[in-house]
């Protein structure tokens, strides 16, 4: 079964974790607790063929600055997250997140997330925003910044409502296994008759494994998008 590689980055507390436990187990955590690299593993059906989709999450603290790039080798995607109610968050994605993932992997695809949406509205977070002189990040500005960073594209969602949520790991995937010019010459892992879209990705429902599901994996080329073998999962 091929492999595809998704690292999470972002600052503390912007939603990743919720994220992905959303995904993976469609239940939403009630409690925030700083994440050490938790691994999650899921199978995915891409047009007819079984992929497995390994999502790494990081933790976005300072103290983790050192480790966290120990998960970015032979990453295929990466999801940079930040929450569309702290503009904190979204200004680090430029100060901090694009320049750190391409410093390590230039030339590995990314997406910007915005998390949270559901607060977008919310009168009480608003209210705090406002006492500070801000605002919610806005679609539109959030995708100025993907366009300016040369992210493939900006997505995002709500993992307590799930709005979203499906179309940005959908993307993620179409991500690693289409890169954008000029990157398409490198090697990906095509499944045979996949669709264009996210409408032809399915998951298949499974609970999330604690297991390094990527850390050993062993090339079958150079460069993301690599093809792995069912045994290399197991090492």
């Amino acid at each position: 079964m091929q492999t595809i590689k998704c690292v999470v980055v972002g600052d503390g507390a912007v939603g990743k974790t919720c994220l992905l436990i959303s995904y993976t187990t469609n239940k939403f955590p009630s409690e925030y607790v700083p994440t050490v690299f938790d691994n999650y593993a899921v199978t995915v059906m891409i047009g007819g063929e079984p992929y497995t989709l390994g999502l790494f999450d990081t933790a976005g603290q300072e103290d983790y600055d050192r480790l966290r790039p120990l998960s970015y080798p032979q990453t295929d995607v990466f999801l940079v997250c930040f929450s569309v109610v702290s503009p904190s968050s979204f200004e680090n994605v430029k100060e901090k997140w694009v320049p750190e993932i391409t410093h390590h992997c230039p030339k590995t695809p990314f997406l910007l997330v915005g998390t949270q949406i559901d607060l977008r509205d919310d009168p009480s977070t608003i209210e705090k925003l406002a006492k500070n002189k801000q605002k919610p990040i806005t679609p539109e500005t959030a995708e100025k910044l993907a366009r300016d960073l040369k992210a493939v594209k900006y997505v995002e969602c709500s993992a307590l409502t799930q709005k979203g949520l499906k179309n940005v790991f959908d993307e993620a995937i179409l991500a690693a296994l289409e890169p954008p010019e000029p990157k398409k010459t490198r090697s990906t892992p095509k499944a045979a008759g996949a669709h264009p879209t996210g409408a032809g990705i399915t998951q298949v429902p499974r609970q999330p494994e604690s297991k390094h599901i990527c850390q050993h994996r062993t090339p079958r080329g150079s460069g993301f998008g690599n093809t792995y073998s069912k045994a290399d999962k197991t090492k």
